[in-house]
């Protein structure tokens, strides 16, 4: 498991640039994640591996896009300070889990080794032996992430073909 730490107002450009989006197959996406602002970002990440950002992850565009990358990367889950509210909705749709966290995402670094407790909230950073908690969400979001997104959930549970 690795970390890859980011600043504040990692735009949805950057998570996906524009030039990328006429193929919506989510592996080219992820092929091409984070590329403008860590060209290594997506030869390098792992499935498990975490993002951590500053305030305002995810600002820009309302794309879907940017989620998608991310998540097709096999990233566990994305902690920051906050998210722009339309990314933080269109994670959820496509069920890729996010944790705001400000005291979290201040204190991890890139080298530590960090668990995610989702139903709890609970995020451990082992290396620096720190808990942070974030405010989970509620068992029906949770329900929606854990089947992979909104479509996925309603097809689930019978309501969407």
């Amino acid at each position: 498991m690795k970390i890859y730490k980011y600043g504040d107002n990692v735009d949805t450009d950057v998570i996906i640039p524009a030039r990328h989006l006429n193929d919506p197959d989510p592996k080219a996406l992820a092929s091409h994640c984070m590329e403008d602002l860590d060209a290594a970002f997506a030869t390098t990440v792992a499935p498990g591996d975490i993002v951590v950002g500053g305030a305002n992850f995810g600002c820009g565009s309302s794309r879907e896009h940017a989620p998608l990358a991310i998540k097709s990367c096999g990233v566990k889950c994305v902690i920051a300070k906050s998210f722009a509210r339309i990314f933080y909705r269109n994670a959820i749709n496509i069920g890729l889990p996010i944790l705001e966290c400000p005291e979290a995402a201040q204190a991890i670094r890139a080298e530590d080794e960090v668990e995610v407790d989702f139903q709890t909230g609970e995020i451990r950073d082992l290396t620096q032996g720190r808990t942070f908690q974030a405010a989970p969400f509620p068992p029906f979001i949770q329900g929606i992430i854990q089947s992979g997104g909104l479509l996925a959930s309603l097809k689930a549970r019978g309501v969407a073909k």
